[in-house]
């Protein structure tokens, strides 16, 4: 069975318990209410382990809101007008804060109104984003492009409105591999289609850290780069940004500062 007949099929019989509503023939989004996930895709988030893993946005009225809502401005303006909503969320080394600034700008993202949003944990080597919602995750994306469990088994709803997560299973070696598939390339192509109102964040790897960044840049519409204040020269930076298609970079995020804030920076990249 190919790759979009599976995915149709999935799509008919667990729509509903996967995204919340069907998609609408109009392109307009309806307004959401809990799924009644099937089988265990519900899960409960710890928010004791959100806000130890410093999650911040789970808590309304927390003060670093009002930064990422910024940054959730930006990235709005930046890609409704292109029709983008297949994002992906990298950093120039490792242990920049990238997977927590992918973590806290979905679930700011699904605080717009009107907007859902899937958080997919790309980090084949790791598989951890589960863990800092505070809950246990078998199966996940590898898993899936494995041929090992159905779509459905993989996406879970951790309680936060709007939004649902990709993460857990098995760790894996070989990630370059399954990242560059043919089944990894339908699959980010057929949610590009078929969810077009919603935005699709894929957590991946720093660019240091391997090829796999690299290789699955080509496949999504705009690229977030994390870095963390004053830890990368800008020459450093410009040739690490060399690596992956300049016209998809939407600009870099600046962690870490003395004056916490995230907000995206334009770079011109050199040649």
């Amino acid at each position: 069975m190919s790759l979009r007949k599976a995915f149709d099929g999935e799509r008919r019989k667990h729509q509903e318990d996967i995204w919340g509503e069907e998609s609408s023939p109009s392109g307009e989004e309806k307004s959401w209410q809990s799924p009644a996930y099937a089988k265990s895709s519900q899960v409960l988030c710890n928010q004791d382990a959100l806000m130890k893993n410093k999650c911040v946005c789970i808590t309304p009225g927390a003060t670093e809101i009002d930064n990422y809502k910024v940054l959730r401005a930006q990235i709005i303006q930046r890609t409704k007008e292109r029709g983008w909503n297949t994002l992906m969320v990298t950093s120039v080394q490792p242990g920049e804060g990238k997977t927590l600034t992918a973590i806290n700008l979905a679930i700011t993202l699904a605080r717009e109104f009107n907007q859902t949003v899937l958080l997919v944990d790309c980090d084949l080597k790791k598989q951890d984003i589960h863990k800092r919602f505070g809950y246990k995750s078998d199966r996940g994306l590898g898993d899936f492009l494995l041929n090992d469990c159905s779509l459905n088994e993989i996406i879970s709803w951790p309680g936060v409105e709007k939004m649902t997560l990709i993460s857990g299973g098995q760790t894996f070696q070989d990630t370059t591999e399954l990242l560059g598939s043919p089944q990894m390339k339908s699959l980010v192509a057929e949610m590009k289609e078929r969810y077009a109102n919603r935005y699709i964040i894929f957590d991946l790897p720093s660019l240091k850290e391997g090829a796999d960044a690299i290789t699955f840049a080509p496949l999504v519409d705009g690229i977030l780069v994390v870095t963390q204040y004053g830890r990368n020269s800008a020459k450093e930076i410009n040739n690490i940004l060399k690596l992956i298609p300049r016209e998809k970079i939407l600009g870099l995020i600046f962690n870490r500062q003395k004056r916490w804030c995230h907000h995206i920076v334009d770079l011109k990249v050199q040649p």
